[in-house]
């Protein structure tokens, strides 16, 4: 969830996301902080490297949680969480970061340490998240895949 409101605050964005109005906030900062404005040896432009990958980072994790982006990959998470099996799992903090067979994953904002342990020690824990993550969560596609070993 930090780094949810983090980039939000970074693009001036309020509650919701709004893919458009990110978008001009995203071609703004760009603007001004784009290294190549900044002459070689310029403290500047060292700062500038770092804000460009930070706006680039924030912007593309943004999108991958705004609700266009949702309602247009809603029917391949729902055949995910619907069909697939949980294959693996790990808690950090506030995220919590499921693969499933199918080898996708999808990452879960504000899932608290009580929650995961509910989750691990339930009888079914498919049958669990269905019920207590999946509905709950912010959630969010991730780049990782499973690995076939």
């Amino acid at each position: 969830m930090k780094r949810i409101n983090e980039y939000k605050k970074l693009f001036s964005v309020e509650k919701e996301i709004d893919l458009k109005v990110l978008k001009k906030s995203y071609r703004n900062l760009v603007k001004e902080w784009h290294p190549d404005k900044f002459q070689e040896g310029d403290a500047q432009k060292e700062e500038a490297e770092i804000q460009s990958r930070r706006i680039i980072d924030g912007y593309h994790f943004l999108v991958s949680m705004a609700p266009e982006t949702k309602a247009a990959n809603l029917e391949a998470y729902t055949e995910t969480i619907t069909n697939s099996a949980i294959a693996d799992y790990t808690h950090k903090g506030l995220l919590l970061e499921i693969t499933f067979t199918d080898g996708t994953t999808y990452e879960y904002f504000g899932v608290t340490k009580p929650v995961y342990i509910k989750m691990i020690n339930a009888g079914n824990l498919n049958r669990f998240a269905k019920r207590a993550i999946y509905p709950k969560y912010t959630y969010r596609k991730s780049k990782r895949h499973l690995q076939e070993a």
